[in-house]
């Protein structure tokens, strides 16, 4: 059903071969993405969770991944959109502080929300992996596409809410805003969908 109708372009060198390979499975063999969406907690549960790591999420084709994978790494997890006007920027950008970072014990945790004017379309599986591939967007582990406001908001980002609460209420405002992790599970900071990632910067390296 979301098959990925396109072929995709594998440059080898010197020469450029067209591949009619499926784009995720391309994708999936060359593990430049993973993939992950909050599975259900009791209600209140997240209220009492001690860090992220007591969450277990789905990845976008249906499997179980424990949040306590992340242990010992910086953590940043932002609600990603693909017709945003932030999009383009956010997408460079996090493509930057993953290349500059990610060997240094940096994970960016990104999930798919369509709740702000219906601005990620795409559905979970090969269209959202194909859409982050032609954006060239390597940007860290993807999840599941979840909502982060109102009774159905995934309990981790109820429970990043409760502990950062932001600017005018707890409620995430806009696609793009950004929860930094210590290397405890610990959400210490937050960052509204305008601030540029790589902006952050700083605060990752003191926590890196």
């Amino acid at each position: 059903m979301n098959q990925c109708p396109r072929y995709c372009v594998v440059l080898l060198p010197l020469v450029a071969v067209v591949s009619s390979v499926n784009c995720s499975a391309d994708l999936a063999t060359k593990s430049q993405y993973s993939t992950a969406a909050a599975l259900d907690m009791s209600n209140g549960d997240y209220k009492n969770a001690a860090s992220i790591y007591e969450f277990t999420v789905k990845d976008t084709h249906g499997n179980d991944v424990s949040l306590d994978k992340y242990k010992g790494r910086v953590v940043l997890i932002v609600n990603i959109a693909s017709k945003c006007g932030l999009t383009k920027n956010n997408y460079q950008k996090l493509t930057d502080l993953k290349e500059k970072y990610g060997e240094r014990g940096l994970t960016i945790l990104n999930f798919p929300c369509n709740q702000f004017n219906s601005q990620m379309p795409e559905a979970d599986g090969e269209a959202m992996v194909c859409h982050l591939r032609d954006s060239k967007a390597d940007i860290g582990e993807l999840f599941a596409k979840v909502d982060v406001n109102g009774d159905n908001a995934a309990p981790l980002y109820k429970y990043l809410k409760a502990k950062q609460t932001g600017t005018l209420g707890s409620g995430i405002k806009w696609n793009f805003t950004k929860f930094l992790v210590n290397k405890e599970g610990i959400p210490i900071n937050r960052y509204a969908p305008t601030t540029d990632p790589m902006d952050i910067a700083k605060d990752i390296e003191k926590l890196l």
